[in-house]
Order: C-alpha cells, then structure tokens, then sequence
C-alpha cells in the first residue's frame, strides 16, 4: 500500500493537491512555485497563451467574459478546491481572463511540467478532471443565473461561495469591483448591500464585506449557490474514494 492519502481541509493548503496520493504530491511540490496574487492582477487574457497553472492556497480567481466595450461579467470562480488555467493542450489558450478577485496567495507550475504529469499521475489527472467538470456546471449555472436571478440572488451566491472558498466570514471586496463581477452598475450593488446590512445579514465597510447571519444569507441567495455547492462537494467526494480504491488495489 505505501502512500496515503492527504488531508483535504488543511487550512493554507489547496485542496486538490492535498488529495493526492503522498508520492504523487511530493513529486509535484517540488516543481510549484509560490506566488502571491495581488488583487486584481490578471493571470491571462482570453486568447493569451497559457504558460502557467495557478493552484490557490487562499484568495479568490474569478474567470469573466469580456465584450468589446469593456464591459465583463464573471462566469466562475475559483479557490482553494481548484485549479486556475487548464490548458486542453500543450500551447492552448482559454476564451477567458482569469482576475484575482481577492488577493491571495497560490502555487504555480508551468504549463509543460502540468501536462507531463497529468500523464504520469492517474490521480492527479483524475482529480484535474473532476474539478474542471465541476467547473464547466458552475460555467453553465453561472450564465442561467446572470439571466433569470436578481442582483440580490446573484450577489448572495456570489458572497457565499467566495466565504466557502476563504474559510472566513469576512471577505475582502469593493463594490465597484463587485458589480464588475455581477455586471452590474454601482449603484444597483450599494442599493443590494444596504438592504442586505438593514437586515442584518452582512455589515459593509473600508471595502471589504462581513458576513453577520449565514442561513439568512442562504434564504436570500438564488438555488444555484445550493446546485454549485452540492456539485463540487460530490465531485470530492467521488474522486477521493476513487483514489482511496486505487490506493487499495
């Protein structure tokens, strides 16, 4: 049997390399490189070749459309339980920008290294697999959501899921750049945290948002936060047997 599996709630570490068989993830260590993700720094650009893979340790990615008059609207994000900048082939790209959203800090390995060892780790090419297929259902909740939920609905999904992916009730954000994420204007963001801090859900100030009443917050936010949520948890859940099976055999 020899390696065991990592944990997958270490607090700082990512949780898609802490799932990897002890080997596998030693191996991989060693070629990432730590970095810290400014806020707002932009790891790609749609059509920008992608040289490297970002793994977060904490912080929040998000991953927006961006139409030609400037304008972006965000179609996922991505934290500590994922993979930032997959490329499908060696030299490919990716048809979106890829923005730190709340500053953190990430693990990075070259684009060649990750190819080569998504062929030489089954486990690691599975977990990869699991997650992006995981991310395609957040892509294709996200564009039902940015059509039928309110800015209200939106937003609380949008908070709930940046809190599932920082571990902490208080998240770093200022509303021009949230209703950059939402696509919405300013105005319509101020108008939503006012009455969420009337209600006592969150408190807004010095540009980041606390999270004060959590199940209000879920009552409020639109069902795709529940969908988003349940589908990524079940996506860990059966890769992490799968991989405790192969380790068994």
């Amino acid at each position: 049997m020899g390696a065991t599996l990592g944990g997958t709630n270490r607090e700082g570490q990512n949780r898609l390399l802490a799932r990897l068989p002890e080997a596998d993830r030693a191996r991989i260590q060693a070629q990432l490189i730590p970095h810290f993700l400014r806020f707002k720094a932009v790891l790609f650009e749609p059509g920008q070749v992608v040289d490297g893979v970002h793994f977060p340790l904490d912080g929040v990615v998000s991953l927006v459309a961006s139409m030609e008059d400037g304008r972006i609207v965000e179609v996922a994000t991505v934290g500590r339980e994922g993979v930032v900048g997959v490329p499908a082939v060696l030299g490919g790209s990716l048809r979106v920008r890829a923005i730190s959203q709340v500053a953190g800090r990430a693990l990075i390995m070259s684009t060649s290294a990750f190819v080569r060892e998504m062929t030489a780790s089954p486990a690691l090419a599975g977990l990869v697999q699991g997650y992006v297929q995981a991310l395609f259902g957040q892509i294709s909740q996200a564009a039902a959501c940015n059509r039928l939920h309110s800015t209200e609905e939106r937003l609380s999904r949008w908070l709930l899921m940046s809190r599932d992916r920082l571990g902490k009730d208080v998240i770093p954000i200022t509303r021009e750049f949230l209703g950059d994420t939402l696509g919405e204007r300013r105005t319509a963001v101020t108008l939503c945290t006012g009455i969420m801090e009337r209600d006592g859900l969150i408190r807004y100030e010095r540009g980041q948002v606390e999270i004060l009443d959590l199940a209000g917050l879920e009552s409020v936010s639109c069902e795709c936060y529940r969908v988003l949520r349940d589908e990524l948890a079940a996506v860990e859940s059966r890769t992490l047997n799968e991989a405790r099976a192969d380790l068994r055999s």
